[in-house]
């Protein structure tokens, strides 16, 4: 090699995961064809949206991939109807990777395809627990899996990326939960905006595929696109054959970077109404509890049910305590019962469900009693997540709820009572309730300039998700911010405009808000900031969000709002505001009331 190359070599720019897999730098928008579309219960509605796209054939149907798992069994006869549907799409149009009832949560299913270097995509927030097995992997809406159905691509904005640095090894009675929870603690909910995680260091050897399952699966909780993991000997052991994985370079450039010591973590939980609302087990300890639950996408492995059987075993719960145990897939179920985990689990006083969702969003059994407090594995504890918002959820590790579980109160899985503090004060969630007699309405703008993280359950809640449609627009309107602000789906009408805070639109990939808002014919949302995926589902919906925090900042109500696309202005009584004027092919499908017409009509 030549001087000449020798100074290129080492004055090359690196490139992170991400800019390697789509092949372009940071903020560059490129459109990919992904190896795998993830749908689940969801499954029927995007069907029908495809049909109103004009679509008749399926781009790639090897590339779909199907389960029923969100309210399975079902527990409606509507739902039933809707997985019928499913099954027969199934039949008709030869999906390969299909799997019913029973079979699995869809997260964990899509560890027996995921590989190195894949695309997936899911219309599931929590799709990026597939960056454990080394691929870029995202949440998108329904609108835009029906599209992808049809066109067999879609486009992606290169992320800024975000590395993350392990070191040490985890003290006994620490688990990747609490890593998990701690990050989110230590960036907040929306730390990592539409960002890329990459884990590094010699601390991620240590963590099995079960962990890093369960850091890449809260990666939505942080607000990030997706995280990932390199392609090292515990994958290529995990499933048994050599693999070739994409991998960042050691020069690659950051927007941030976190160095954490794993053997500095201790026992944590998420405490209510927020995922970054993160506290010390000890800062809790004795809080009194009604019910538990493990299981979920996050932490219903074989690991973590052996980690919880571990406490449970010999010992039995309170009287009126509910434990309820859900093992992630069928596979794991069987594993468990030849293990004799199960058998631990009900000798204890557990109740055992099938593999699914159900409790984590409200829709299955396990629904909480008013004033419950619930300790969970799950990855969310937004108010009224479990289908009651009279009730309180905290996250913890399967070890600190068995632990919680079998006190009836908040534990310490150490068996210890310690004086550890929650180390970081990032700025924190806080849930605002609209009282009855607050009237945020006022001249065509309704303020909610003071609300961060207005979430999708308070936009809709999630346990109508699946009794209504995202297609049925009409039905979704009577049930738009119920629960947070009660009198807007009677008020709302077209051409009003929405002032909110940071973090629009945070949690679940569920594009029924979107639709309800387009439909309603919001002109725009005008916010600090923004979800990624609602921003993406907006996008489809043809509901305008614009980011000017500004804006926000400088309104009162009373002040009468008005926005200029074409020039990029927002009025806010004298003051003006600019903004980058939205890109053509935006303003096209904005002109065309949303991607289904857009497509239709390209």
């Amino acid at each position: 090699m030549n001087k000449q190359s020798i100074c290129n070599t080492l004055f090359m720019k690196g490139k992170t995961f991400v800019e390697k897999i789509f092949g372009a730098e940071k903020g560059s928008i490129v459109f990919a064809t992904p190896h795998i579309i993830l749908s689940h219960d969801n499954t029927s509605s995007i069907f029908s949206t495809f049909k109103k796209m004009g679509g008749t054939a399926l781009s790639n149907p090897d590339a779909l991939l199907i389960t029923l798992d969100h309210n399975a069994p079902p527990t409606s006869s509507k739902l039933a109807n809707d997985y019928q549907v499913i099954r027969d799409f199934v039949d008709k149009f030869g999906i390969k990777k299909f799997h019913d009832v029973g079979d699995g949560i869809c997260h964990q299913l899509m560890s027996y395809y995921a590989r190195p270097g894949m695309i997936i995509v899911g219309s599931d927030s929590h799709t990026s627990t597939a960056g454990a097995y080394n691929a870029f992997a995202a949440g998108i809406d329904r609108t835009e899996t029906a599209g992808l159905w049809k066109q067999g691509e879609t486009w992606f904005r290169v992320p800024e990326s975000i590395r993350i640095t392990l070191t040490g090894n985890l003290q006994p009675g620490v688990y990747a939960k609490d890593i998990a929870l701690w990050i989110i603690g230590m960036i907040g909910s929306s730390g990592a905006d539409y960002m890329s995680i990459e884990y590094h260091g010699n601390g991620v050897k240590s963590l099995t595929i079960s962990d890093r399952m369960v850091l890449a699966n809260l990666a939505s909780e942080m607000g990030a696109k997706n995280a990932v993991f390199p392609a090292d000997e515990v994958l290529q052991n995990h499933l048994g054959e050599k693999v070739t994985g994409t991998w960042a370079d050691e020069n690659a450039t950051y927007l941030k970077e976190i160095t954490i010591n794993l053997g500095e973590i201790f026992p944590v939980v998420a405490a209510p109404h927020h995922v970054d609302n993160v506290k010390a087990v000890s800062q809790v300890q004795g809080t009194k509890i009604q019910q538990a639950l493990i299981g979920t996408c996050t932490n219903g492995r074989l690991q973590d049910l052996r980690e919880a059987a571990a406490v449970l075993k010999g010992n039995k719960i309170p009287k009126f305590m509910q434990l309820q145990v859900i093992p992630a897939s069928k596979e794991i179920f069987s594993q468990a019962m030849k293990e004799g985990l199960i058998d631990i689990f009900m000798e204890a006083g557990a109740n055992v469900l099938a593999s699914s969702c159900g409790p984590c969003l409200g829709t299955g059994q396990g629904i909480p009693a008013d004033g419950y407090n619930i300790i969970s594995t799950a990855n969310r504890n937004f108010k009224g997540r479990m289908g009651n918002p009279a009730s309180s959820v905290y996250l913890a590790s399967p070890a600190t709820v068995a632990c919680s579980a079998l006190k009836g109160e908040i534990s310490d899985p150490r068996g210890i009572q310690a004086d550890d503090k929650f180390p970081f004060h990032a700025p924190q969630s806080a849930t605002v309730d609209i009282k009855e007699g607050d009237d945020r309405f006022d001249d065509g703008t309704w303020n909610y300039s003071d609300v961060d993280n207005l979430n999708t359950d308070q936009m809709f809640a999630g346990n109508l998700t699946y009794a209504v449609q995202s297609s049925e627009a009409d039905k979704i309107m009577p049930h738009l911010f119920k629960g947070f602000d009660n009198s807007f789906a009677e008020r709302v009408k077209s051409g009003d405009i929405i002032m909110a805070g940071s973090n629009f639109g945070c949690g679940s990939s569920r594009e029924h808000p979107s639709v309800g808002l387009a439909f309603a014919g919001i002109r725009a949302v005008i916010c600090k900031s923004v979800n990624r995926i609602f921003y993406r589902s907006s996008v489809n919906q043809g509901l305008p969000i614009i980011l000017v925090p500004e804006a926000v900042d400088a309104y009162r109500q009373g002040d009468k709002v008005s926005i200029n696309f074409e020039k990029g202005i927002v009025a806010v009584g004298n003051l003006e505001f600019t903004f980058a004027p939205l890109p053509e092919k935006l303003m096209e499908i904005f002109d065309a009331k949303g991607l289904v017409n857009y497509v239709k009509n390209k």
